[in-house]
């Protein structure tokens, strides 16, 4: 990861025209926050002494305790490509959230993960890597400028333009994230109309969650600007494939990949096998957070190719988690559940100390299934001991609430206000009398 000094962020501030700052963090629904600021605060910020108000977050603190401070990571240095008037550019920094007695905030998503990968470094593991995949929708917006679900091509997978008619936005975004500093890999139209995904490198996990964050930042900046409207909604549209967020795990010590072993059969240590262990048992309450809102669970349905069964497999895309053939220091694993509405610092959280749960207590490791679990019958299912993820957010909230690893990968702070904020979503989704029904039922009753 680059390192950024506070000479070099001055030097960029006064060569690019930089008038303002952008601070920036995450709630626990991980929904982008800041503060912006003129460049003339630049001392203060840099100085640690920027301080704003907590109470009004979602997930983090009541009224009489807001005073909070936003402690930049210059590390996360970047400068938007557009300007607010005048040539004058506006620069962001991603921020940790420190409570007034100088401790890191229990609640800050983000130094929560640090906390995470910190107990990583004391089991003698240098690094986690992560690539994440997060696929979106670009939609047309109407004549009030509102977002429809009318898509703008009828493309499919890998389709080109013309059929791509959201190909020049699409390249529009690559070029905007190069420019910006990300490694961008690979562009595509995904399998359903009006579906796209752009892949950058991975990183460590912190920068990679910092990277989506912002990555769906100019996703939408730039969507805009062509008129279109992006989305990373799981299931925006029925009866065609949702967006996922498949998340390729990697994990290092000083030898160099520990899921790596060139003399066994499949290539995989036992520390890859236990890792893949944890995360099948604590599957169903990672769901909560990797799948965090109600129409998270309109994609888990078999059919559209989004995983619903709790196994693992080199050999297929069906099943949870998937290994993918590369090998050496590129052997990683593949959560596929995971979809782009989830807050990437809770769901790797989560990840890591699932992961570290089946390495340390030595978990038995599931026999991989080989076959389409898609065609299976629930017979051969159930003699495969395959169970499937929660079938909606109530029932995946609960399993959150019994895990015990999980909840303390979160801590009492973060998972307390989750579980209290999804009850309350869920909750209100039963009690609402949907179009569907008013078709359904009015005329027939």
């Amino acid at each position: 990861m680059k390192q950024i000094s506070e000479e070099q962020i001055r030097s960029d501030i006064k060569k690019e025209n930089v008038h303002f700052l952008r601070l920036v963090f995450s709630d626990v629904n991980g929904t982008l926050k800041n503060v912006e600021v003129p460049i003339s605060q630049l001392d203060k910020v840099l100085d640690n002494k920027l301080m704003f108000d907590g109470s009004s977050i979602d997930g983090f603190v009541r009224i009489e305790e807001s005073d909070m401070y936003l402690i930049p990571d210059l590390n996360t240095w970047l400068i938007f490509p557009w300007t607010a008037g005048d040539n004058k550019k506006i620069g962001l920094l991603l921020c940790d959230i420190y409570s007034t007695d100088g401790t890191p905030f229990i609640g800050d998503p983000r130094g929560n993960l640090k906390r995470c990968v910190q107990r990583l470094n004391d089991d003698g593991f240098k690094e986690f890597n992560l690539g994440l995949e997060a696929e979106f929708f670009l939609f047309k917006l109407n004549d009030s400028d509102e977002p429809t679900t009318e898509v703008n091509d009828h493309g499919g997978y890998f389709d080109l333009a013309p059929v791509d008619l959201g190909e020049n936005c699409r390249r529009d975004i690559v070029l905007t994230l190069e420019e910006m500093g990300f490694e961008v890999e690979a562009s595509h139209h995904e399998c359903a109309p009006g579906q796209h995904e752009i892949d950058f490198k991975y990183s460590d996990v912190v920068d990679a969650c910092d990277k989506v964050q912002i990555f769906k930042l100019i996703v939408k900046s730039i969507a805009r600007k062509h008129n279109l409207y992006a989305t990373f909604m799981p299931k925006p549209v029925y009866g065609i494939a949702g967006s996922g967020m498949h998340c390729n795990m990697s994990l290092f010590d000083e030898n160099g990949n520990t899921f790596y072993d060139e003399n066994s059969a499949d290539g995989l240590s036992e520390t890859a096998h236990l890792f893949v262990a944890g995360i099948l048992k604590h599957a169903k309450a990672i769901t909560a957070l990797g799948n965090p809102i109600v129409n998270s669970y309109k994609r888990l349905t078999p059919g559209y190719e989004a995983p619903v069964y709790i196994a693992w497999s080199a050999q297929n895309r069906s099943p949870l988690v998937r290994i993918p053939a590369a090998r050496g220091n590129s052997t990683r694993i593949e959560l596929r559940s995971v979809d782009p509405s989830a807050n990437p610092y809770l769901v790797m959280a989560a990840c890591i100390y699932a992961g570290l749960d089946g390495i340390e207590n030595k978990l038995p490791v599931p026999e991989p299934i080989d076959r389409n679990i898609y065609n299976m019958t629930s017979k051969e299912l159930r003699e495969s001991h395959i169970e499937q993820l929660p079938s909606n957010l109530k029932e995946a909230v609960n399993f959150l609430k019994e895990d015990q690893v999980v909840l303390d990968a979160l801590g009492s702070h973060l998972s307390n206000n989750f579980i209290t904020a999804k009850t309350i979503e869920h909750d209100e989704y039963e009690t609402q009398v949907t179009q569907w029904e008013v078709e359904r039922y009015l005329k027939a009753y």
